[in-house]
């Protein structure tokens, strides 16, 4: 707070957009100079970079969506030497006078950023950014191989009794397999000819949704291997959830310490206490990949990790529940997997 103030001139907050962001110049008082808004292309980030420096005195830049619309501005400015920090999203009036614009949004953010609180880096692009788009696509590959296998089976259900008899009591995968091979005959009721087509879009879709997402699996495994080793080697983690992991985290320095890497992934401690029964809840905030990555490995580690189910034992004898038992296990390998990562080169 007072020694952001101390240390800059000027704090500079951004609302971004697609085709067009809006800045807001603030003092270190918090008063406004002006706010202005530019192209969102590298000529319009040159301008307002130009702009700004014209002012001289150090400067700060808070930017919204760093990762989404802000992402190309953020590159730049870190490019030029700029100092840049995360501004998700700014503080909201009360909804009765909630005045909002995008000039407004600005402001908001510039005094975010120069109220202290927690500033946040943006995450890096390179590797991170490969890891990103990998693990966005292999996630969408699945949600439509899944999507595809419901109509599949739905369509089986509905099927008549001579296409059911050949499909019912097979898995996933020999379903689809067995619906692609399904042959169109022309002596066939139309019903039934409709159906087999139907069968088999929903067969193929499904099978190269899943080939692709093993592909895109098998590149992010190939990069973090490089990357986060370490992380890999670790008892129940595996590619995705390393990736999940190593998106939040980012680079060296980006997160001050363990406790702020576990609010971030939801698994801090809240407090809970009400009269004579003193005990603490599970976060319900955060980033919700990273929870559940910690969570598919506590359960992971639940069931195969010897030292891990002789913990769980314990505290289950101490009268603990098995919900709080898992908060505390997500809690400690938050703490674990933030120190792997910070102290390994």
């Amino acid at each position: 707070m007072t020694m952001l103030a101390d240390d800059v001139e000027w704090v500079i907050g951004v609302d971004t957009h697609k085709q067009a962001h809006t800045a807001a110049v603030v003092d270190r008082l918090g008063g406004v100079s002006e706010t202005f808004e530019f192209c969102a292309d590298p000529a319009g980030y040159r301008r307002v970079l130009a702009r700004v420096a014209g002012r001289g005195g150090l400067r700060v830049w808070g930017v919204e969506g760093t990762g989404s619309y802000g992402a190309g501005l953020t590159g730049f400015l870190q490019g030029a030497g700029e100092r840049v920090v995360e501004v998700e999203r700014p503080a909201r009036p009360p909804r009765r006078n909630g005045a909002r614009s995008d000039a407004i949004d600005a402001v908001r953010a510039a005094r975010e950023v120069l109220a202290g609180g927690d500033l946040v880096e943006p995450r890096r692009r390179g590797e991170r950014e490969a890891v990103r788009v990998l693990l966005g696509t292999r996630n969408g590959a699945v949600v439509a191989r899944t999507k595809a296998l419901n109509h599949l089976q739905a369509l089986v259900v509905t099927a008549s009794d001579r296409l059911r008899s050949r499909l019912d009591g097979l898995t996933s995968v020999q379903l689809a397999r067995q619906a692609a091979r399904l042959r169109l005959r022309a002596d066939l009721p139309i019903e039934d000819q409709a159906t087999i087509r139907a069968m088999r879009a929903c067969a193929h879709r499904m099978l190269v949704c899943e080939q692709e997402a093993a592909e895109l699996e098998a590149e992010l495994e190939r990069i973090l291997t490089d990357q986060v080793p370490h992380l890999l080697a670790e008892t129940g983690i595996g590619p995705i959830s390393a990736a999940a992991i190593y998106l939040a985290w980012s680079h060296h320095g980006r997160i001050r310490n363990d406790a702020a890497f576990a609010t971030l992934a939801g698994v801090a401690p809240i407090p809970a206490s009400s009269g004579q029964t003193t005990r603490h809840r599970l976060n319900r905030g955060g980033d919700r990949q990273l929870n559940r990555a910690l969570h598919t490995i506590t359960l992971s580690r639940l069931s195969c990790h010897p030292e891990t189910r002789a913990y769980a034992a314990r505290r289950l004898a101490e009268g603990k529940t098995s919900r709080e038992i898992r908060r505390c296990l997500k809690r400690h390998l938050a703490r674990r997997l933030y120190k792997l990562l910070e102290h390994t080169p």
